[in-house]
């Protein structure tokens, strides 16, 4: 797989990417909030739990902090460990300038919101473990990307590929960004469940984020890198 780290993407209608540093600050905040030291187990009273959710079952009391359809956004706001963070909020800053960008700071916040509920109620109506808990801002990120696929395909991305080449070098966003896809969509034919990965939620989110970005863009804003200078698309080698 790509490992996205760096796109020559210059914003054209925002200064400063606030919602995204937002978003940023606000998870590594809930991390340490409430999990600190402990980074290999969630705090579960935020995860959405599909059983509970769907009241098929009652959630335990020891796991009671709000009310039961709230986590279908507080969920996104915990990880299970700094690396799943880590790779979450890495695509967030890649990504999400752009994306916020293209929707302006109010739209972008809850076009991210949406994703990730979209996320959650993929995972929670067709994961075949419905006890299991789900946390993660996967689904809410996976909208950015089917964003960003969407709005600037074209655009060159630093990447570096996490099985085999360790050097970086640069490659179309719709190479990086569809493989992506197609690896997801290849995990929930396949049935994969042993990874601990959410791969319903991801599909909910990128779902989600290609519903919604003809909607939440600015009218100005063509989709297809179609209004970007050739500059911005070359390659830089």
């Amino acid at each position: 797989m790509f490992l996205p780290f760096f796109d020559s993407n210059p914003k054209q209608r925002i200064t400063v990417q606030a919602v995204t540093v937002a978003l940023i600050v606000l998870n590594v905040a809930m991390f340490l909030l409430f999990q600190g030291a402990v980074v290999d187990y969630p705090d579960y009273r935020l995860a959405l739990i599909p059983v509970t959710l769907f009241a098929e079952q009652a959630r335990p009391a020891d796991l009671i902090l709000i009310p039961e359809e709230t986590t279908l956004l507080s969920y996104a706001f915990l990880h299970g460990s700094w690396l799943h963070l880590a790779g979450n909020m890495l695509f967030l800053w890649v990504f999400g300038d752009n994306v916020e960008d293209a929707m302006g700071h109010v739209k972008f916040l809850i076009f991210f919101i949406l994703c990730g509920i979209a996320g959650g109620l993929a995972y929670a109506i067709m994961t075949p473990d419905p006890a299991a808990p789900l946390v993660g801002a996967s689904g809410a990120t996976s909208g950015v990307v089917a964003a960003y696929l969407m709005l600037h395909p074209k655009v060159k991305v630093w990447v570096l590929v996490t099985l085999l080449i360790k050097f970086p070098f640069q490659l179309p966003a719709w190479i990086v960004l569809g493989a992506y896809v197609v690896w997801n969509v290849i995990m929930v034919l396949s049935g994969e469940n042993g990874s601990n990965t959410a791969w319903w939620a991801h599909i909910g989110g990128l779902v989600a984020g290609a519903a919604l970005t003809p909607l939440f863009k600015h009218r100005d804003v063509k989709l297809f890198d179609q209004d970007l200078p050739e500059s911005v698309t070359a390659n830089k080698g």
